[in-house]
């Protein structure tokens, strides 16, 4: 009875985490938590092991990732990935409806016992890849890419929720029609903005103002703070339960 106690509670602790866990007991699948079975579409461990082969066959054989072909004969994908360094130990795993994620993955031994978690990092896997391949800044007017913000819009989500705060946009549009007066332009609104906001390329003559607030009052202050001749704006505010998808429509309208 104390066993069946003891196992209700961590089943309770690894289901209150986002990240997937599962704990195996030689190789085997022992326990997988909420976060897991929705990745996977399963309802259970039991339909888990019914519906998938070894475990090393999720992930994807993919050059920039670690999968099954990387591990030596003779060894387990556990030993194998935890001889890397932690940067590398990067899986891509795929959901049931064949959409990739990228995982960073953790594993401990405890006795029999090998605890794996698996952390999403696909949204900043993303972000790191745009920049080192240059893609994050438009270069004719030094502002951020449009694609850029687009690709990373929901880790800014994640970092709105995370701070209890709501994201508002301003959509600036210049009345100055030469490209060359862009430059210009953007390097005036980044020396009002805060480091943390995004002044984003959105248009050919327009630009979107992106920043986290805690009120529609100090969205509005922000407004007033931008505030240049010779350029309209417009304030769009995310509303509550508003996703980014969501959000980015409304704006687009």
């Amino acid at each position: 009875m104390r066993e069946e106690i003891s196992l209700a509670i961590i089943q309770s602790i690894i289901d209150s985490q986002k990240d997937l866990i599962v704990v195996f007991q030689e190789s085997t699948p022992a326990l997988i938590n909420k976060a897991f079975k929705k990745f996977f579409a399963v309802s259970s461990l039991d339909d888990y092991k019914e519906e998938f082969g070894p475990f090393v066959n999720n992930f994807v054989p993919h050059p920039s990732y670690f999968h099954g072909e990387k591990v030596a004969k003779g060894s387990s994908w556990v030993d194998a990935i935890s001889e890397l360094p932690e940067m590398d130990r990067i899986v891509s795993m795929m959901t049931a409806t064949y959409e990739p994620h990228a995982f960073l993955v953790k594993v401990q031994n405890i006795e029999e016992y090998v605890i794996a978690v698996f952390e999403d990092i696909t949204q900043t896997l993303i972000k790191r890849i745009m920049i080192e391949n240059n893609a994050s800044i438009d270069k004719q007017s030094g502002a951020y890419a449009k694609n850029y913000f687009l690709q990373i819009a929901q880790s800014y989500q994640d970092a709105a929720t995370f701070n209890k705060k709501i994201i508002s946009a301003i959509h600036i549009k210049s009345e100055e029609k030469e490209a060359s007066e862009l430059p210009e332009l953007v390097k005036h609104f980044k020396g009002i903005i805060r480091q943390d906001d995004m002044l984003i390329r959105w248009g050919e003559d327009s630009f979107l103002l992106i920043y986290l607030v805690d009120n529609l009052t100090n969205a509005q202050k922000m407004m007033d703070k931008v505030y240049t001749k010779g350029c309209s704006f417009t304030l769009i505010t995310q509303k509550e339960k508003e996703s980014i998808k969501e959000f980015i429509k409304r704006i687009e309208i």
